[in-house]
C-alpha cells in the first residue's frame, strides 16, 4: 500500500515538473496534482528559480473569442480532444502533451525575428479552456465557410458560425509593436 502512495506522489511530481516548466500557475499545479503548496512552491522555485507569481487566474470566456487568442485556443483544444479521444494519455496528461504539441505547432508559424517569444496561448489560460468547456461556457462550433471546428460561447447559433481565419478583422495583425518593429518604408 505504502510503495502505491510514492508511485502516485512520483507520478505527481513528474506532473507537476512538467507543468512548471510549461509555465503552469501554482493553482493549476494544486487542482491537477495531489501534492501540498509548500512542496509545490519548492517544486516551483527549484525549477524556474524563482517564487510562483501571485495573484488570481485569468478569468474571461471573452478573451478566447476574440480573432488571434481564437485560432490558437482552438488548435490546442482540438489537439487535447484528439488526444484525450485517441491516445493513452488522459485528462492532465493529455493537457501537457497537448500544449507541448500547440507550441511546437505554433511556432512552425512564428516569423524569424518575431517580437514577440511568448505564445498566444499561456498553460494557464490553456487550462482554463479546459475548465470553461467541463463547465459549459464554450463550445466547439464548425465554421460552415472551411468546416474547422473552433472555440464559441456555449448556446450561440452555429448555424451561421464564421471562423477567425475565413473572415478576418479589417485591422488583423496591425498592432502598433509590429508597426513599430516593421522598417520605415523608403519612397
Amino acid at each position: 500500500m505504502a510503495s502505491k502512495s510514492v508511485s502516485l506522489e512520483g507520478e505527481d511530481i513528474l506532473l507537476a515538473s512538467s507543468m512548471i516548466r510549461l509555465g503552469a500557475r501554482l493553482q493549476v499545479l494544486q487542482a491537477e496534482t495531489s501534492l501540498s503548496y509548500d512542496r509545490l512552491a519548492r517544486l516551483y522555485r527549484e525549477i524556474r528559480g524563482v517564487s510562483p507569481p501571485k495573484g488570481m487566474l485569468p478569468f474571461s470566456v471573452d478573451w478566447y473569442m476574440t480573432w488571434l487568442p481564437n485560432i490558437h485556443s482552438s488548435l490546442f483544444y482540438n489537439i487535447y480532444r484528439y488526444l484525450d479521444n485517441f491516445t493513452p494519455a488522459k485528462k492532465s496528461l493529455a493537457m501537457v502533451e497537448a500544449y507541448r504539441l500547440y507550441l511546437e505547432q505554433s511556432a512552425a508559424g512564428l516569423r524569424p525575428g518575431d517580437a514577440s517569444d511568448e505564445p498566444i496561448l499561456s498553460f494557464t489560460r490553456a487550462w482554463m479552456l479546459l475548465r470553461f468547456f467541463e463547465s459549459g461556457l464554450v463550445q466547439l462550433s464548425c465554421c460552415h465557410q472551411c468546416g474547422g471546428q473552433y472555440v464559441a460561447h456555449a448556446h450561440d447559433p452555429a448555424a451561421s458560425f464564421v471562423c477567425a481565419i475565413c473572415k478576418p478583422p479589417p485591422r488583423a495583425g496591425k498592432t502598433r509593436s509590429r508597426r513599430k518593429a516593421s522598417p520605415a518604408r523608403s519612397v
